[in-house]
């Protein structure tokens, strides 16, 4: 737990496919303070954008969420996570195809990775998919900040065809599930 400005927050890391699609998502939810874009889960240090997308790094394109447990909590992030993409597709959401785009929870705690592995038996139990879920669930190792202009990316290119026509529809289906826990 950190401690900023007398709040303290947690993180909680998150790959489900593109990291621009579930940055711009998890940035409307209250209690969020901060989203940002990077990579985990492979072996190559400090790895590049490029180096990650030759799917070789073992890497996945991942958000770090640093959230106050006080306003959101964990169990709520996972519902987002879980909203937020097709936990179903191996390697892949949509279009973009790769190990970097696998659905994966990177847990930083015991109590993380017992509660991601309950609400995954548990949606795998509703049936609420007619598929498995295959989302990876493994511990928290090093997390490497995407370059700058991955940051805040549907924020600072709206207007961009991927944008528009990818992550618009996504974010516009993400507020109307969540719309109790959007910031105002």
């Amino acid at each position: 737990m950190e401690v900023s400005n007398n709040v303290k927050t947690e993180k909680a890391t998150f790959g489900g496919g593109c990291f621009w699609c579930t940055e711009a998502q998890f940035q409307y939810l209250d209690g969020v303070t901060k989203v940002e874009s990077g990579y985990a889960g492979g072996t190559v240090a400090d790895p590049t954008y490029d180096e990650v997308g030759t799917g070789t790094t073992g890497h996945a394109e991942v958000i770090q969420v640093t959230y106050d447990p006080e306003k959101i909590s964990y169990e709520e992030l996972l519902q987002a996570f879980w909203q937020s993409h097709d936990p179903t597709q191996l390697n892949r959401q949509g279009n973009d195809v790769g190990t970097q785009y696998r659905s994966v929870i990177f847990y930083h705690n015991e109590n993380q990775h017992q509660l991601a592995e309950h609400y995954k038996k548990k949606l795998q139990e509703s049936g609420a998919y007619d598929k498995p879920v295959v989302t990876e669930i493994a511990p928290m190792t090093d997390f490497y900040k995407a370059e700058d202009y991955h940051q805040d990316y549907y924020s600072q290119n709206g207007s961009q065809p991927y944008c528009h026509f990818v992550i618009k529809p996504k974010l516009e289906k993400f507020k109307k599930a969540f719309k109790d826990k959007l910031k105002n």
